[in-house]
């Protein structure tokens, strides 16, 4: 076996490019707002570039807005080895959550770059649109057209809540790209990300190799009644939309809780019209996200819960609407690369353990056209999806000099 190099990547040098990045749309929580084509999408985006191009890299635009920032190798004709995750976040988003796979990634390429090292494949880092969802849904957008699971006219059609369609929002920060989605090869994937959940730091395990992600699926719904006076409009003769979606919410918390442990159903975002203190509520609109690693099981929670709403809104007087808008089945991630990620821990001398995501990645949809694999480093508390999301100093470091190793180690092979 060929003996790999033993490169080191700077941890002060990641610490304070996420410092740095966090900037862009930071908040006064210590959080980040980056929605996707949002202004400050544009910031990071222009920051990201340079950054690539200033250790060598060739940065290409797809037409969905997606990033690559290319290292040549020995052997270009060769596909890619690929790193990366998103720089977007959720409107209350932290610091972490996307940002590290790429910066990582970054970090990993100014390393090479510093010491001079040749990879035998070209290696790229992917800045994937719209990750999160949180603006445009469904999420993984790009990286979903990538692997066509969309089509593009799909994902330029998306609105998001005040009208503005993805299309229009890539246009007007500058980066719809002239490269057709999907039209280059990638040889295979790594994405480092933090947990969003607590294990690792409740086994004291540093790295998470990561075997899968679970199924999951969004649908929405309207409920219809009619807005009327709260004070002079009887409780019985009242059709109160608010009131049969607030029974909805906790039916579909008793779905997950009977396929406990690995089930989870939530309603993040309700809008409830038109949303005065004394008008009874007449419509109102809401989101659910149900999920489980196996795919049978997800089946029988979608039917509990089509199943339920008839059940609990029409005796109230009320209509509905339901649709589903993302179906994203379970996913496990390519062996070879998930040994590669082992190997590398185990020359860094990480302690770790064999885990399935409970959260939907670009890697998810990339493993349908690619090798793909994911590594995991803690957050404290498992807080995610918050401003105060927290991965330390030496977790990052140790994330990223994974990412390394296990990219090295699958580079190998083309020697």
């Amino acid at each position: 076996m060929t003996t790999l190099p033993n490169l080191v990547i700077n941890p002060q040098r990641l610490w304070d490019s996420l410092t740095e990045t966090a900037q862009f749309g930071a908040n006064e929580k210590g959080g980040i707002r980056r929605l996707t084509l949002s202004d400050e999408d544009k910031q990071v985006r222009d920051w990201f570039r340079k950054a690539c191009e200033a250790v060598g890299c060739t940065v290409t635009v797809d037409d969905c807005g997606s990033m690559f920032a290319r290292r040549p190798g020995r052997r270009n004709e060769l596909p890619p080895i690929c790193m990366g995750s998103h720089l977007d976040t959720q409107p209350t988003g932290g610091k972490f959550d996307g940002v590290l796979g790429v910066l990582g990634a970054l970090e990993v390429l100014r390393t090479m770059h510093e010491l001079g090292f040749e990879t035998n494949a070209p290696i790229e880092i992917v800045n994937w649109t719209n990750e999160e969802g949180s603006r445009y849904a469904p999420a993984m957008l790009a990286s979903g057209v990538f692997a066509k699971a969309f089509t593009r006219d799909y994902a330029y059609a998306r609105e998001d809540r005040d009208g503005k369609r993805f299309d229009d929002e890539l246009e007007r920060i500058g980066y719809k790209g002239t490269e057709p989605v999907g039209a280059r090869t990638i040889g295979a994937m790594f994405e480092l990300h933090i947990e969003q959940g607590p294990i690792l730091e409740a086994e004291g395990k540093m790295i998470g190799i990561v075997t899968g992600v679970q199924g999951m699926r969004w649908y929405e719904v309207n409920v219809h009644g009619q807005s009327a006076h709260t004070g002079a409009t009887p409780m019985h003769l009242r059709k109160n939309a608010l009131l049969g979606a607030a029974r909805m919410v906790e039916e579909i918390h008793q779905i997950a809780m009977r396929h406990a442990p690995d089930a989870v159903g939530t309603v993040g975002l309700m809008e409830v019209k038109p949303n005065s203190r004394n008008v009874v509520p007449g419509e109102v609109f809401f989101c659910v996200d149900l999920r489980h690693k196996d795919e049978a099981v997800l089946i029988e929670m979608e039917a509990e819960f089509r199943a339920a709403l008839p059940k609990v809104i029409e005796p109230l007087g009320l209509t509905f609407e339901e649709k589903m808008i993302w179906n994203s089945p379970a996913v496990k991630f390519h062996p070879d690369l998930i040994a590669c990620v082992r190997q590398g821990a185990g020359k860094a001398g990480y302690q770790t353990r064999d885990m399935v995501s409970g959260a939907g990645h670009d890697a998810a949809y990339i493993a349908r056209v690619a090798p793909t694999t994911m590594i995991f480093v803690p957050c404290a508390g498992g807080i995610s999806h918050n401003e105060a999301e927290s991965t330390s100093f030496d977790e990052c470091g140790a994330g990223a000099q994974v990412l390394l190793e296990a990219v090295l180690a699958y580079d190998q092979r083309f020697a």
